[in-house]
């Protein structure tokens, strides 16, 4: 049975308007809760930054029933991967439900910033290896000593450990990153625009390197970004908070304000045919619905962005989630 979850955009919503989305959803019929984790926001000027790890703890204590689940965190710089387990298992402890760490290789918008060198693909994805090591080793109650090429501990041990099982996503848009997947993780997580596109360059490689491995399937989270509007004008009033995410040199630049200037320099119609659109529940369904169909997706998370992001949760839980859900 597939679960439904609620995109909460970390880097468009203040966290108090972000407890009060989750609510809302839960009470739209929503399964889970995805909160994205970023330091810096896509752009400086319709933006929002909170520290995810807190607000993950009040949404434990509103919501105990509801998954929740991290879209996505690096714990490769910032945040020591040791670090990233524990506050994994704090949060497990603190939800009565499931807790699902998704984790990526990450942007220079959240490492840069604070001082960190943001290197090419390779070095990151050696990174990750490592780093879900630890936090692999760590949930699993071992007391660790590990001296990697990149991270070490030393009897390094959680002393309020997970109380059940917490699954690790790897975000991945690639072949690279869905092996890496298949050997580290529990599961993929994939935007989907082009589900044949995400067939080819994740879901089949990974399915591969699981063969090879002789591991069963890779469990698969599957999201789409939308932008909900019947207008030209407000679909782009919508996109504010997010147009730097499709900003050429994204991954690399550190500075908001860059990305939007970058993304304001674009032609708007060329900007906004990178996000899917939809202005009627039948033309998100014809978006959302392969997600179920197409992918055996285990969650499927509504991401989505509108002038009136409140009514919109609530058209979700009326009209599209009992629709996706049959």
């Amino acid at each position: 049975m597939t679960k439904f979850s609620y995109f909460l955009g970390s880097e468009q919503w203040q966290p108090e308007t972000l407890l009060k989305h989750a609510q809302l959803a839960k009470k739209a019929g929503f399964d889970m809760v995805t909160i994205s984790e970023h330091f810096h926001p896509w752009v400086d000027d319709h933006s929002a930054s909170n520290f995810t790890w807190t607000t993950l703890g009040a949404l434990a204590k509103d919501l105990k029933d509801m998954d929740l689940g991290t879209g996505v965190t690096t714990p490769l710089w910032r945040i020591h991967p040791g670090v990233i387990a524990q506050a994994s298992a704090t949060v497990d402890r603190l939800t009565d439900s499931t807790f699902h760490l998704g984790v990526g290789t990450g942007e220079n918008i959240n490492e840069g910033p604070l001082g960190y060198n943001f290197p090419k693909y390779d070095e990151r994805a050696n990174r990750m290896k490592e780093a879900l090591t630890i936090i692999r080793r760590l949930l699993s109650g071992e007391k660790l000593t590990f001296e990697g090429e990149y991270y070490s501990t030393n009897s390094a041990k959680l002393y309020s450990p997970p109380l059940k099982e917490v699954p690790i996503w790897l975000a991945a848009g690639g072949p690279k990153s869905s092996m890496l997947a298949a050997e580290y993780a529990d599961g993929l997580m994939i935007s989907v625009k082009n589900p044949a596109e995400a067939y080819e360059k994740v879901i089949n490689p990974s399915m591969q390197k699981s063969e090879e491995l002789g591991k069963s399937k890779l469990r698969v989270h599957t999201y789409r970004w939308t932008m909900f509007a019947d207008n030209d004008e407000d679909a782009w009033e919508s996109l504010k908070s997010w147009r730097g995410l499709r900003a050429p040199n994204r991954l690399q630049e550190l500075d908001p304000m860059v990305l939007r200037e970058t993304a304001d320099s674009l032609d708007r119609e060329e900007l906004m045919s990178k996000f899917s659109r939809a202005g009627t529940v039948d033309e998100l369904i014809d978006i959302y619905k392969p997600l179920v169909d197409d992918f055996e997706s285990e969650i499927v998370t509504i991401q989505i962005s509108s002038i009136n992001q409140e009514k919109t949760i609530e058209l979700l839980g009326k009209e599209l989630l009992p629709k996706l859900k049959k």
